[in-house]
């Protein structure tokens, strides 16, 4: 399933993909550094730096490298770790674009070996999530997730394989 983008609010934007592995695969991709670094990013974008401490007031600073070298540094605290179904966080950016902090939470709903992740992303203000709209950011989440897909199917290959 590809993203899907909506905007049910002035101050939201949620996002909602189905992948092809059980929720607590997609929850430890989302949350372990080994596996963060092996797929979170737009194309060209990759995770140098990745810091998880993985508890609710645990923080969490991800320092990403791009195509021309720029970085760009996002952190924040996690609010809420409800292993594999839920986590909600908070993400700021370094050399932030637009006002305050903004809340995120993940949800992962299991359906057997497929799991729907819904992301929704509260900007402090509307004129935030304006500002991120106009950034090529549905681009960035659709192919960091397409890094995702090709991860976990490899996840799950290496497991069958180990299993026979």
């Amino acid at each position: 399933m590809r993203l899907v983008v909506t905007t049910p609010t002035d101050r939201e934007i949620v996002l909602t993909r189905t992948f092809e592995a059980p929720n607590r695969l997609v929850f430890d991709a989302y949350t372990r550094p080994d596996l963060l670094t092996r797929w979170y990013g737009a194309r060209g974008w990759h995770l140098v730096g990745c810091d998880v401490d993985l508890r609710e007031g645990g923080r969490y600073r991800f320092t990403s490298r791009g195509p021309d070298g720029e970085t760009m540094v996002q952190s924040g605290t996690f609010r809420l770790v409800q292993v594999p179904d839920r986590l909600v966080l908070t993400e700021l950016f370094e050399d932030q674009s637009y006002p305050g902090e903004t809340l995120i939470t993940h949800d992962f709903a299991a359906q057997g070996e497929r799991t729907t992740v819904t992301t929704t992303v509260v900007y402090a203000t509307p004129e935030g999530r304006d500002r991120v709209l106009r950034y090529p950011m549905a681009r960035g989440v659709s192919e960091s997730g397409d890094r995702l897909v090709a991860l976990l199917r490899d996840l799950r290959n290496h497991t069958r394989e180990d299993a026979s």
